[in-house]
């Protein structure tokens, strides 16, 4: 037969994730003499999460009460984990992060980056936990989203590149490519999915960090073949992320621009190119107007193609 400690010590390791805090602590009447359960020494002792459960879980959160983005990446793995593991992960609710949304009420830092970094810190020392927080940026920075689609809804019209950790650039950058509203509900949809990826890159950095999931293979892109008179230029556009062109060259004028890659939403770049390519043509110059309807896509495209040409040796 159990004693009463061990019956206790059996309650908070499974005590449902409603019960936080004190109130998990006071459910069973204390034994006189008996030791109060040990405080988790810091860092926590991370666990493992699928990465699809965090998923659907954080967009749920997002979408309930005291919700958003901040609370929903918190509290939808710290609810996972809770369920899962049970004591201690249970004595913390992520909704006290319900005040991080819309880049802690000053489109700032995005809030679900906030929700992940709260996480990241609870489970590593500051040395690893800022190196993961370096790689959640820059993932972020340059990664087309959102990339979830819930069950039984439609995919994204658009996906965006934030360009940085801000709240106000990765949400303005969508609402220009949607025309939507802030207050729209494609842009609440959006940011719960955006949401939704966040975490789950977050627990794929975790896994990676903690040895129960092995590091992507990134295969280095071959270069392409090029002429002498052939060059490659890179620039970077708020909305699309990495542009990349080839200008090739007739003696001191150019005689063509192709686009070799790009993230832009289709409709707007296919204002841009090839009309301001045209006219850089045509001018020997990349001193022309931009595309009206097409600002960004434009100054990437230029920025390319002065990439390229400061590789011609003088």
């Amino acid at each position: 037969m159990k004693s009463m400690e061990q019956s206790r010590r059996d309650f908070l390791r499974l005590a449902g994730k409603g019960m936080v805090g004190a109130a998990a602590l006071t459910a069973v009447p204390m034994i006189a003499g008996a030791e109060e359960p040990s405080k988790p020494a810091w860092p926590w002792t991370y666990q493992p999460l699928d990465k699809e459960e965090v998923k659907a879980r954080v967009f749920a959160n997002f979408n309930g009460a005291n919700g958003g983005c901040c609370s929903g990446v918190a509290s939808g793995i710290l609810d996972l984990m809770a369920e899962k593991y049970g004591y201690p992960y249970n004595q913390i609710d992520g909704h006290m992060f319900a005040n991080g949304g819309g880049g802690y009420g000053r489109k700032n830092l995005c809030g679900s980056l906030g929700g992940a970094l709260a996480v990241i810190g609870l489970f590593c020392e500051s040395k690893d936990s800022g190196a993961i927080r370096n790689q959640l940026y820059a993932w972020y920075e340059s990664t087309q989203l959102p990339m979830y689609v819930p069950e039984g809804r439609e995919a994204h019209a658009h996906q965006t590149v934030a360009g940085s950790e801000l709240c106000k650039d990765s949400v303005g950058n969508w609402m220009a490519a949607s025309g939507c509203e802030f207050a729209s509900p494609e842009r609440g949809y959006r940011c719960g999915c955006l949401s939704a990826d966040v975490a789950a890159k977050t627990i794929e950095l975790l896994n990676i960090h903690f040895g129960y999931e092995a590091a992507p293979v990134v295969e280095e892109e071959a270069a392409p073949a090029l002429a002498a008179n052939e060059y490659i230029g890179t620039g970077v556009s708020e909305i699309g992320g990495e542009l990349k062109v080839k200008v090739t060259m007739d003696g001191d004028k150019i005689a063509k621009i192709e686009v070799l890659s790009n993230g832009e939403t289709p409709e707007y770049f296919a204002k841009a190119n090839p009309a301001l390519l045209d006219s850089i043509v045509a001018a020997n110059s990349t001193n022309v107007d931009v595309i009206t309807g097409a600002t960004k896509s434009s100054q990437a495209l230029i920025a390319a193609v002065n990439d390229a040409l400061s590789q011609i040796k003088k």
